[in-house]
């Protein structure tokens, strides 16, 4: 099949860490005690966001990683702290559904987005692992029962984030009245492992509803699928076998040429540490040969979530050489100070399910 080019495609950086690679640590010029501070995450971030990536996302899990720094950091919190420190970029905290209390989740997304100006987002992850849920003192859920319960998740996150109308506050000082009663609304959800009678204890979202996007397998209620593949021949196979099938991001993990050092060379040096197969599919190359890859793949997907195997390093070749050229080729959607990220990933104006009640 033919598939015309897709001029308006949106670039994510993760920028958890030190890298995709297990290893990344040890090449990170902050060192490993420093590559969990905030300040670290800022100023990559903030580079990010001059460089013109249009969003950001933090990876998160409540188990401490096999390899390098034995912490986590909270990806909610950081991208909340965040907010107020950026202007354009969009913020998407990848958080578990299976493991949260659904209504704590909304309320701290919906409080993302308040201090973002509307550039938050949600990635939702949920493998149900059992040492997960004991973390936090919850029973396993059977493999089965995932999607179903990430969707309950879902609609109980939209559900209260429509729970109160956009004009919902009045702030009538003639009759003491901070909200108009009629335009707050309860969700009364029923699932087969929680319910939530609402409404949300603070008012609708910047954005009405954050994007939220979700893994293939686990897709139900979203606004954007992330799907990979092992190597990158099968990631444009995918790409083409879902082109024009509605928003789509692929995932990829990358190593560029730098300093004079090849990047085969470098994950050679990286692999000697760790040689734990990649999540994603993984380029290796020189920045010129990834931006021709990119070519072939930005046409027919709505963006790519990039996966740097050492932030400091390949975050910054790619700001430097990639990206420009990607601009140049007009495949990437503007940067624009002031959009939501709905209006950046060209979502259209979330209605209220509540407002014509």
């Amino acid at each position: 099949m033919t598939t015309s080019p897709v001029h308006h495609a949106v670039l994510i950086l993760e920028v958890d860490g030190a890298g995709a690679h297990p290893a990344a640590w040890r090449l990170d010029p902050a060192g490993p005690a420093n590559v969990l501070q905030t300040n670290h995450t800022a100023q990559s971030v903030l580079a990010a966001e001059s460089a013109g990536f249009h969003a950001v996302s933090f990876q998160d899990s409540r188990l401490a990683p096999e390899h390098g720094p034995e912490a986590r950091l909270d990806a909610i919190q950081r991208a909340a702290y965040l907010g107020p420190l950026t202007h354009s970029i969009g913020l998407l905290p990848v958080t578990d559904a299976i493991y949260t209390e659904p209504f704590h989740l909304a309320t701290q997304l919906s409080a993302l987005d308040s201090v973002s100006a509307g550039r938050g987002g949600w990635i939702v992850s949920g493998t149900g692992n059992p040492v997960e849920g004991a973390a936090v003192g919850r029973d396993a859920v059977a493999s089965e029962d995932l999607r179903a319960e990430i969707a309950d998740v879902v609609e109980v996150g939209r559900r209260l984030w429509d729970s109160w109308e956009d004009d919902a506050v009045i702030k009538d000082v003639d009759t003491g009245r901070y909200l108009d009663r009629a335009k707050v609304h309860y969700v009364n959800f029923t699932g087969q492992r929680f319910s939530i009678k609402g409404p949300a204890i603070s008012q609708r979202p910047i954005a009405g509803q954050l994007p939220i996007f979700a893994p293939e397998q686990l897709a139900e209620g979203h606004d954007a699928v992330l799907f990979g593949a092992p190597d990158l021949d099968a990631l444009l196979a995918a790409a083409h076998e879902g082109a024009g099938s509605g928003r789509r991001f692929a995932e990829v993990e990358f190593l560029l040429d730098a300093a004079g050092e090849s990047a085969a060379a470098r994950l050679e040096t990286l692999n000697c540490w760790d040689n734990t197969e990649p999540a994603h599919a993984r380029f290796v190359g020189s920045a010129e040969d990834f931006t021709e890859f990119l070519r072939t793949l930005l046409p027919l997907v709505s963006g790519v979530r990039l996966h740097p195997a050492v932030l400091s390093i390949d975050a910054a070749e790619f700001a430097a050489l990639v990206l420009p050229e990607l601009r140049k080729s007009q495949l990437l959607a503007p940067i624009t100070t002031g959009n939501t990220l709905r209006e950046v990933l060209g979502l259209p104006v979330a209605t209220n399910q509540f407002a014509a009640l």
